[in-house]
């Protein structure tokens, strides 16, 4: 583990390409669908309950959240897709600048993408794997839910994925992980200090 990402800070929300810092810095996107439990991974690796919105009700991540791990170096909660109980017009508005986001941001240099472990690759998951790996842009994959998996079923659906995964994405990488049970927190950050370009911690 690196304890560097516990100090991880709340930095801004955008709702538009407008409203985010300026370009230079490196921030890594955490996207996945709405109930993939994406804000709670956010919050396992930087060991806080709260930093990143969670909710029963998937969808509630509107808008575009940053969080600065160190100087210039962040991680990016986006909005969930496929699943919000929204209005269209709403949900479209989100899906406009989540796609504005992905193709247009510089400072962005890979994707973290959440599928839940027991039902990976749903139609929204693909279209995001074959974008990345179109335009060349790095992807780690955290089967999130694990632990609602037993050991050797998580292993085989782990073995599965990343054998079909080569379908959609050339070199993408993928791991088991659980926030409940707090599992899948070094292979992540190693990861994360790689693609960051930190110091892991000794």
């Amino acid at each position: 583990m690196n304890p560097l990402y516990y100090q991880s800070r709340f930095l801004t929300s955008a709702a538009n390409m407008s409203q985010l810092p300026p370009e230079g810095g490196l921030e890594i996107a955490f996207a996945g669908r709405s109930n993939a439990g994406k804000s709670s991974a956010i919050n396992t690796l930087c060991q806080q309950k709260t930093l990143a919105r969670t909710s029963k009700t998937p969808g509630r991540t509107q808008l575009i959240n940053l969080f600065e791990v160190t100087e210039q170096r962040f991680l990016v909660d986006l909005p969930g897709y496929g699943f919000a109980k929204v209005a269209k017009s709403i949900k479209q508005q989100w899906q406009g600048v989540l796609a504005q986001y992905l193709e247009e941001r510089e400072s962005l240099i890979g994707i973290f993408m959440m599928m839940d472990s027991r039902h990976p690759f749903k139609n929204y998951d693909i279209q995001m794997l074959e974008w990345a790996n179109h335009i060349g842009l790095p992807v780690h994959i955290l089967l999130t839910k694990s632990d609602k998996l037993k050991k050797n079923a998580a292993n085989n659906q782990l073995f599965k994925t990343k054998k079909e995964l080569v379908d959609y994405h050339s070199n993408a990488s993928i791991q088991l992980f659980s926030s409940l049970k707090k599992t899948g927190i070094d292979e992540a950050h190693s990861v994360l200090d790689q693609w960051l370009k930190i110091t892991p911690a000794v």
